[in-house]
């Protein structure tokens, strides 16, 4: 197999993944998985997608990440995985998209709007 690869994204959250045969190693920005991501519930985010077709050792997986906060990393990852491996193999597409793996969360931060505090908070009103 040759290496496949593959993007996620998540709010502002950019991942691009490299797939190739291995023993399952996660790299993520030169760094290990559970040290990038300490949290075991991020780490299993990242894991469904393995997880779910059973192959978390058959695939070593270099990840370059960039933006966004932990969470919104951790989904965009979650994407790029899933992504990849309907690459590797087609007939994974159906079992993946159940699951809502493939499934990019359009979801972005609402932007400020002017004479407001926030999107859509207004400042306190003062009648007198």
């Amino acid at each position: 197999m040759e290496m496949v690869n593959a993007l996620g994204r998540r709010k502002s959250a950019v991942a691009r993944i490299f797939v190739t045969e291995g023993t399952g190693k996660i790299t993520i920005n030169k760094k290990d998985l559970q040290v990038y991501f300490p949290s075991s519930i991020l780490q299993y985010v990242v894991k469904q997608p393995l997880l779910k077709l059973d192959v978390v050792e058959k695939y070593d997986i270099k990840v370059n990440l960039d933006g966004g906060g932990y969470t919104g990393q951790s989904q965009a990852l979650r994407l790029a995985i899933a992504r990849a491996l309907v690459k590797i193999n087609a007939d994974d597409k159906k079992t993946l998209r159940s699951e809502g793996f493939l499934t990019r969360d359009a979801r972005e931060v609402e932007s400020k709007k002017p004479g407001q505090p926030k999107a859509r908070r207004r400042f306190q009103f003062s009648k007198r």
